[in-house]
């Protein structure tokens, strides 16, 4: 089920749980324009096409003392996919790395990490980043501010897509 197969009670779904993921089923209901027991089907059959994938709080991490916030840029001695599957793994057991992305280009995989302080963020990387097997280079930036961060996705462009395709 891609986007543009989406008609657009289902976008506004996806659109208004993305907005507000704790509001009742009634009350989406209300807001797309149907009845309830439809609108949970609905949402059911969009988590079964895993265009819903959870449902998250968002937490202030400074608040809770993650003070420190470092995107670390990554490159590897190998890029076989048995060594890139390795490193993803041993990424998703790393409590600091929040995101872990493989990109193109120079660098391998950028990091997203939180920590309560540099001096966590630092053995962090000097016992476990650098250390771990097949890593070549690191490179970390250090989050001074963050300006912008939405999840999702944009759905009033998804909505202009999907009316110029129609």
């Amino acid at each position: 089920m891609s986007g543009s197969k989406l008609d657009p009670i289902d976008r506004k779904i996806l659109a208004e749980l993305q907005a507000d993921g704790r509001m009742t089923n009634v009350e989406l209901a209300k807001r797309v324009g149907i009845s309830a027991p439809p609108c949970l089907r609905r949402v059911r059959t969009l988590e079964e096409a895993g265009l819903i994938t959870g449902f998250h709080a968002r937490v202030n991490a400074r608040a809770l003392g993650f003070e420190v916030q470092v995107f670390a840029m990554v490159g590897l001695n190998s890029q076989a996919e048995a060594d890139l599957s390795r490193f993803e793994a041993r990424c998703r057991d790393w409590p600091f790395v929040r995101e872990c992305h493989m990109l193109n280009g120079e660098i391998d995989f950028i990091l997203k990490c939180v920590a309560p302080d540099l001096s966590s963020f630092q053995s962090f990387l000097t016992e476990e980043l650098l250390a771990a097997d097949n890593v070549a280079t690191v490179k970390t930036s250090l989050v001074i501010r963050c300006a912008k961060a939405e999840p999702g996705v944009p759905f009033d462009i998804l909505e202009e897509r999907a009316v110029d395709v129609i």
